[in-house]
């Protein structure tokens, strides 16, 4: 069987144009892999939870009865334990949710210092 001469080229044509548009793509258009946007999907549902979340935080800190001695302590720690003071109140632990949310606790965080 003769394949007609023009066969080569075009494969390799095909080949180079598949690997450009491949670098191009990933590279400038913004593709991503199946583990990237699921990450990505991921990364914005907690974002997003933390948003909605934020005002029942900040209004859990309010109503909290220990208010007065948590903020004492909340001024006087560094950013590193304000962040647990926050999770050890249970201001950023979510109704139903054993844990806190780590990105609640950020939100909530910066919430509350602006109060101060």
């Amino acid at each position: 069987m003769q394949l007609p001469t023009w066969t080569k080229p075009a494969l390799w044509g095909a080949g180079a144009g598949a690997i450009t548009l491949a670098f191009v793509g990933f590279t400038w258009g913004g593709w991503v892999t199946g583990a990237s946007a699921e990450d990505l999907a991921t990364e914005m549902t907690e974002t997003a939870v933390a948003e909605v979340l934020t005002p029942y935080c900040v209004r859990s800190s309010k109503t909290d009865p220990k208010a007065k001695e948590i903020f004492v302590q909340y001024e006087e720690a560094s950013a590193y334990q304000r962040r647990q003071i926050i999770e050890k109140a249970g201001w950023a632990t979510p109704l139903g949710a054993e844990e806190p949310n780590r990105e609640l606790v950020k939100t909530c965080q910066i919430e509350i210092s602006k109060d101060m």
